[in-house]
């Protein structure tokens, strides 16, 4: 094995849902020591200006993103492929294991010495503004119908719901989706209660964040976008108001379903 291939590493950064302090040690460090970085143009973006060379590319183009990085790697390069967020969750982490998993794949880029780092996930950032959410069972659903069928997303939507789970919802719309969102709380409507309670999370932890909360009754898809983490409440999630007259959204440990 060459010197180039042992010296390089690929390693999968989580840059968490905005703010610098939101970066983990970690992270930190393995950006510092990257000769690359790859990843999403408004992730690699984000990273404060250095050294490295940057590979930016469009959103859809995931698994061509992986290949390349781990050329890049097995060249000797020690690349950092960036993802906001946690890296494992609707990210980078999957798309990088899906090349190595190819049958096809080189064995120079199963040599790559690879890790992961996690990252302060969507969920995580908006689920603290608001309260509590996720202080019981949940899960996470991307509305996205990119990868994956529309009944697949709307299965699993009713599925959760029925099982009672707090529901995180991850690309809740954009413009090339735009009913998606409006289709799932109507498919909710149909399980939870008009009063079950709802936290739009935008752009938590940027100069622009907006958090709103409000119930599956009241909510209109059009309050959301892209950057907005969406959470839907449990039968037992419960809204304590708040000194400046909001409310905070907390999900008890002890299940009262």
């Amino acid at each position: 094995m060459s010197d180039a291939q042992t010296t390089g590493w690929l390693k999968v950064v989580g840059l968490g849902p905005g703010p610098e302090e939101w970066l983990t040690p970690q992270a930190r460090h393995d950006l510092a020591e990257a000769t690359d970085l790859v990843g999403y143009f408004p992730y690699v973006e984000r990273v404060p200006p250095g050294p490295q060379v940057r590979h930016a590319s469009d959103n859809r183009v995931e698994l061509d993103r992986a290949r390349f990085a781990l050329d890049l790697a097995a060249q000797g390069r020690r690349v950092a492929v960036v993802s906001g967020g946690d890296p494992g969750i609707f990210a980078m982490a999957a798309a990088i294991f899906e090349a190595l998993d190819d049958p096809a794949a080189p064995d120079a880029w199963r040599a790559v010495p690879l890790s992961v780092d996690p990252g302060v996930s969507a969920m995580q950032a908006a689920a603290a503004r608001a309260g509590a959410p996720l202080g019981h069972d949940f899960c996470a659903i991307s509305l996205s119908d990119n990868l994956k069928p529309w009944e697949v997303v709307l299965k699993r939507l009713r599925l959760a719901a029925e099982a009672d789970f707090v529901i995180a919802l991850y690309n809740p719309i954009s413009r090339a989706r735009p009913w998606q969102l409006g289709a799932a709380f109507d498919a909710l409507r149909e399980i939870r209660s008009a009063g079950t309670p709802i936290v739009l999370g935008r752009a938590v932890g940027r100069p622009d964040e907006a958090l709103t909360v409000t119930t599956l009754g009241e909510v209109r898809a059009e309050q959301a976008d892209m950057r907005t983490l969406v959470i839907i409440g449990a039968s037992h999630t419960r809204l304590v108001p708040r000194a400046d007259g909001g409310r905070w959204v907390y999900t008890p440990r002890h299940y009262r379903g």
